[in-house]
Order: structure tokens, then sequence, then C-alpha cells
């Protein structure tokens, strides 16, 4: 697709043609770090366990074994194991969403 050594067009002139941004071009993504590789390892451990745990509890399940992590991580960590628990109360946000909007003026 692009020529390194192209005789006439230089790279960025090549991403002009093919109406490519000049950043993409060199962006090679980061795999994960050790620490998330372990992180995820345990959130899967736990999962299996209790596949009911959302994010805060999983969140504080790894700081009550010594991890230092915030629900932020986790909930990145665990979207990209594909992980979500399966049963337990919903999500208040969700059933105010899908509710009749009178019936969440008296909730």
């Amino acid at each position: 697709m692009f020529e390194h050594d192209h005789p006439d067009l230089s790279i960025s002139q090549q991403c002009a043609l093919l109406q490519v941004p000049r950043t993409s071009f060199d962006y090679a993504p980061q795999g994960q770090t050790r620490q998330n590789l372990a992180l995820m390892r345990l959130i899967d451990v736990h999962f299996l366990v209790t596949p009911f745990l959302d994010v805060q509890k999983m969140t504080w399940h790894l700081r009550n074994d010594g991890h230092a992590v915030n629900e932020k991580l986790i909930r990145r960590l665990m979207g990209l194991l594909g992980v979500r628990r399966e049963n337990g109360p919903p999500d208040r946000f969700l059933t105010l969403l899908t509710a009749d909007p009178s019936e969440a003026q008296h909730q």
C-alpha cells in the first residue's frame, strides 16, 4: 500500500492521496502490560467462582487481595475479557431508561 522508498512521492504525499491521516501510518498498538495481564487472570478466576460480581465488587475483591486498582481499570479489563455479571439486581439506570416515564417519577 505504501512504498517507503518511492522515488517521487513522500509518505506524507502518499497518505494524502489515499486520504489516510499521516499520524495513523506509523501507529502500532501497544499490548497489555504484565500487571494488566496478571489482573485479567485474577478477574477471570474470581469471575469463574462468582459470576454475579459487578465492577465495584470485583474492584473490592482485588483491593482486598492487596492490588492497587480502581473501578475504571477493572471496567476496562472486564470489557476486554468480555465478562459481565449474569444475574443480580438490574442496573437502576437501565431500568429508568426502559421504564414508562409516568412510572419513573414514582420511583
